[in-house]
């Protein structure tokens, strides 16, 4: 089977509207979760979101394009052009063998509140024709693609908070397969909308502090509920030998990919845990590699109280003693949890922490839980070499997914 390498990514986060300034954020342990300005919060619970500030879809697209895309759409558009630059992709790459896997939890769901609103201000007849295509989940995927003029595969799953764990995952297997060379990975959020706080808020399951620092604290013992977070990830993963050719760089190694379903509830994780202990077990055999083998994890960590105690447990059932070697931090703590765009930004911090020898802290930990006692690189990050890394996502539905990141060390 074909290694698969990483050779372009881009970040559009509430810490950073690049790679580059959204890296630079996480080091220096910057958090992005402020008082929502998207619209007026005064009748809901929820305050506070990592919103993404100053984005300018104009800088690639054009007024008009912007204005027949949804929000999500245009962070996925715009995320995967910088991706794909960074790649260093050219014209003459066969267009055909480029795929895009651009995943979304939500997909249009500013635009279909407008809509309905409009619906019931002005008539059937007064929605725009845009509409549709501006709200479908997939159409993320299509526009990247369009937008790219990559004619290969172009898939969207949807696995809530694992999907673009599942995109970066699957891209991975069909370049593996050699379906493909090249597949854009990734996914894309926009839910910060009056809708979506709410219809997170009355299951329980969003903070309701109005305190920046004690909002999201994942796996700290007075954890309430996660933050709402928007944004972009794209990772462009690539067949090594056909990254070799064209003398791409390299930031890392894609080794591993797992991913099961709790079959158990809705919305609750496995009290066990199963579901997550078999997508990490699944991910490090499908690698080649032990368990103590992994050097650093980016947890889900979503800072509500029955992730980050099942997650801590299924990682401590997996590693056994070495769940006490390893660092484990979750990277929400700075960014919110971005739903399905999640995945990809923490597939990228993780490669990121390979690439630099910097492991990502957990921002906002004050109290100890004896239920989450690793190593959570609490507060501050820290300089160490690591060779494995893995990213969990957990999604409502019982999702689960995990893959494996090897460092690149120049041995083809």
């Amino acid at each position: 089977m074909s290694r698969v390498v990483i050779t372009g990514m881009g970040a559009i986060t509430p810490v950073g509207n690049t790679l580059t300034d959204t890296w630079a954020a996480i080091k220096a342990s910057v958090c992005g979760i402020d008082e929502i300005t998207h619209f007026d919060p005064i009748d809901h619970k929820v305050k506070l979101a990592a919103e993404v500030k100053g984005f300018d879809p104009t800088t690639v697209l054009s007024k008009q394009e912007v204005r027949k895309l949804d929000r999500f759409s245009q962070f996925a558009i715009v995320c995967a052009d910088a991706a794909y630059q960074d790649a260093g992709l050219t014209d003459e790459i066969d267009r055909t063998r480029i795929g895009v896997m651009v995943s979304s939890g939500i997909g249009g769901i500013k635009t279909i509140e407008e809509t309905v609103n409009k619906l019931t201000e002005a008539g059937p007849n007064r929605i725009s024709p845009h509409f549709i295509p501006k709200v479908l989940t997939n159409l993320a995927a299509g526009n990247v693609a369009i937008h790219l003029g990559a004619k290969g595969i172009c898939h969207t799953i949807v696995t809530a908070c694992a999907a673009s764990t599942d995109a970066v995952g699957a891209a991975f297997r069909h370049i593996q397969g050699g379906f493909s060379d090249v597949v854009i990975a990734g996914g894309a959020e926009a839910s910060i909308t009056p809708v979506g706080i709410a219809g997170f808020s009355i299951i329980r399951a969003t903070s309701e502090s109005t305190d920046k620092t004690r909002a999201s604290i994942p796996f700290d013992k007075e954890r309430h509920g996660f933050v709402m977070g928007e944004g972009a990830g794209m990772l462009v993963l690539e067949n090594l030998d056909h990254a070799l050719a064209r003398g791409a760089k390299i930031y890392g190694e894609v080794i591993g990919y797992g991913a099961t379903c709790d079959a158990f509830h809705v919305t609750a994780p496995s009290e066990t845990g199963e579901g997550a202990i078999r997508a990490m077990q699944e991910a490090i055999q499908t690698a080649g590699i032990k368990p103590e083998d992994i050097d650093y994890i980016n947890a889900h960590g979503t800072s509500t109280p029955l992730n980050d105690k099942t997650e801590t447990q299924a990682v401590k059932t997996v590693f056994g003693d070495h769940a006490y070697q390893l660092a484990m931090s979750s990277t929400k703590g700075a960014t919110g949890h971005l739903l399905g765009a999640t995945g990809a930004i923490e597939a990228i911090l993780s490669v990121k922490a390979l690439e630099e020898g910097f492991l990502p802290p957990t921002l906002n930990h004050q109290v100890a839980d004896p239920a989450c006692d690793l190593d959570i690189v609490a507060n501050v990050g820290r300089s160490q070499d690591i060779m494995y890394a893995m990213s969990n996502s957990l999604g409502f539905g019982g999702h689960n997914a995990s893959v494996v990141f090897k460092k690149w060390t120049g041995e083809a």
